[in-house]
């Protein structure tokens, strides 16, 4: 539970990562951006911990942090496209 805290940070700068690897007009902008980073942070962070990749109390790394940004961000375009085209 303590790594929660470094998960939502390391998703701060992920997020930021994922907005310059990732540019373009999204709904919501930077700060949707940011949060969908933290998403991504944390996801990367239960699934690499479930996985073997980390034991409890680390955090995630930085490259899993920032792709697990990249793949959020790229689902959340994914799903306001869909809804945009209704």
């Amino acid at each position: 539970m303590a790594e929660i805290p470094g998960w939502i940070f390391i998703g701060l700068v992920a997020g930021v990562l994922g907005k310059l690897i990732m540019p373009g007009r999204d709904p919501g902008g930077f700060i949707v951006t940011i949060l969908l980073g933290i998403a991504g942070a944390l996801l990367a962070g239960f699934v690499g911990r479930e996985a073997g990749f980390y034991r409890p109390g680390e955090n995630a790394g930085w490259i899993a942090a920032t792709l697990g940004a990249i793949v959020i961000l790229i689902l959340y375009r994914i799903i306001m496209k869909s809804r945009q085209s209704l």
